[in-house]
């Protein structure tokens, strides 16, 4: 059964700025007294970002100031930091081969979908930024704080899949550079789950989680999709 729709991530799949949404992790926990490691954010990566600070303030010492009134505000002061960075960052690129991957699946007449952590004023920033809308390359985004529960759950998958009438998760191909890109894909049902080694994990790091396939360049999932 031949594919309907790849599911893209954004971040360290499609924009090179893992880095960038990691550093403002940091900082913004720094501000309020918390030191966390790169690599402990790393692994967070691609999680809701209210999940993912409430998981890297599991491992704080005094355990009674977690409260949500604090997670809520750090989540804010993060929401506002990423907003005018990729409103304003020079450091902000498309991956290559990105663009033309997208207009050679519409060619195939495949839907292209994005779906991200973020939530939807951080992506609509960058998509804005981007004119990806403007110029027809994707069909539809979704982001993390308009369905239940962010991944690993499948709802945004679902969702989108909702939206172009596709009843068959094998019709559908995810695309993503995290674990819990590829276990979102896994728990949709995703006929390929396809992990990228352009973000915060590498493939030996990505290959734990069983994607289908793992590349280096996001032009490799056209291959797939036909083989």
């Amino acid at each position: 059964m031949s594919i309907k729709l790849v599911v893209f991530d954004i971040a360290g799949t499609t924009i090179q700025d893992e880095i960038g949404v990691m550093n403002a992790f940091r900082e913004t926990l720094k501000n309020h007294g918390y030191e966390v490691p790169i690599n402990e954010v790393a692994l967070v990566m691609g999680y809701k970002k209210i999940e993912a600070i409430q998981i890297l303030l599991k491992s704080a010492p005094d355990q009674s100031k977690i409260t949500e009134e604090l997670i809520n505000e750090i989540h804010g002061d993060f929401v506002k930091h990423m907003i005018s960075f990729y409103r304003d960052s020079a450091e902000i690129q498309v991956f290559p081969h990105t663009e033309e991957t997208f207009k050679k699946l519409h060619e195939q007449g495949i839907k292209v979908g994005l779906n991200t952590g973020f939530t939807r004023a951080i992506a609509d920033t960058i998509i804005n930024r981007l004119h990806w809308q403007e110029k027809g390359l994707i069909d539809y985004l979704i982001a993390s704080d308009e369905v239940e529960s962010g991944r690993p759950h499948p709802y945004m998958i679902q969702k989108m899949m909702k939206e172009f009438g596709i009843t068959d998760s094998s019709e559908v191909a995810k695309v993503g550079d995290t674990e819990v890109d590829i276990n979102e894909g896994r728990n949709a049902g995703c006929k390929y789950v396809i992990g990228v080694t352009t973000g915060s994990f590498t493939r030996e790091a990505l290959e734990p989680y069983q994607p289908t396939h793992i590349i280096d360049d996001i032009a490799e999932v056209l291959t797939i999709i036909n083989e």
